[in-house]
């Protein structure tokens, strides 16, 4: 699942390319608004909240969508050939300059504007978001202390932005065990923000990088990096099983 940092640059794209313009054509390839047009509306933003995208269209309509596991939104000049099968799509917005098509979406839904809140509303503060809030995200997170750090920071109730490659980065860098529970984490603000530091270094630039590198295969300290050795003390990185998705750690560094 992308991290926010890349749904923000996604939404930034999709901000640029779009706002302002006339819709000229909607092609909605999901059941529920297979019949709805909202041709002739101007897009009036489009904007990150986490890992959600909001599209505003018109006065009144707003394109959910959330990429999941697998999707994803490509902008195409007119007769351009699209880069993912056609049977993938999921939505396509025209406008005269472009066409936006998003692919494999795991959400494509048109809600009310003045429903927004009912989709993202459960989202906790957001790292990337204007209404970052370092102190709520640290009260939520203490809210269920014995619940693994791992585990609470990439619940998107308790601060929005985090995905799994974050996750064990984040823990790598405060030299924690992510099954260590909140209560047990001797400097929790210290994770938030560093999480808030590195999404905010990462969100201009396609390659994430934790380690500052952005060589092919030194991007990170332990993500993916399961029996390699440890970029600080070259002991066997391994890879632990925390909410049915692999997490990865060095159990000199972050000792349990």
């Amino acid at each position: 699942m992308p991290e926010g940092d890349t749904v923000w640059r996604t939404a930034r794209r999709l901000d640029e390319a779009l706002t302002g313009s006339t819709l000229t054509r909607t092609d909605f390839r999901v059941p529920a608004h297979a019949t709805l047009d909202l041709s002739g509306r101007i897009v009036e933003q489009t904007l990150a909240r986490g890992k959600h995208l909001l599209t505003r269209i018109g006065t009144d309509h707003t394109l959910h969508t959330h990429l999941k596991m697998e999707g994803s939104w490509h902008l195409y000049r007119h007769g351009s050939r699209w880069r993912r099968p056609v049977h993938e799509a999921r939505v396509v917005l025209h406008t005269e300059e472009w066409q936006a098509v998003g692919f494999a979406l795991g959400i494509t839904e048109v809600i009310a504007r003045e429903d927004e809140h009912a989709v993202v509303g459960h989202l906790g503060p957001d790292l990337l978001g204007p209404d970052w809030d370092e102190a709520e995200a640290l009260r939520r997170l203490g809210a269920d202390p014995e619940r693994p750090v791992g585990d609470a920071i990439l619940d998107q109730r308790n601060l929005a932005g985090i995905g799994n490659m974050y996750r064990s980065e984040l823990c790598f860098l405060a030299g924690v065990h992510p099954a260590r529970p909140v209560a047990e984490v001797p400097d929790l603000a210290r994770i938030v923000r560093r999480a808030k530091q590195v999404l905010e270094a990462n969100k201009e630039r396609a390659v994430q990088t934790t380690t500052g590198d952005l060589g092919r295969g030194r991007q990170h300290w332990v993500y993916r990096r399961e029996r390699e050795p440890c970029r600080r003390c070259r002991t066997p990185v391994r890879r632990a099983e925390i909410d049915g998705r692999g997490v990865y750690y060095c159990p000199r560094c972050q000792p349990a």
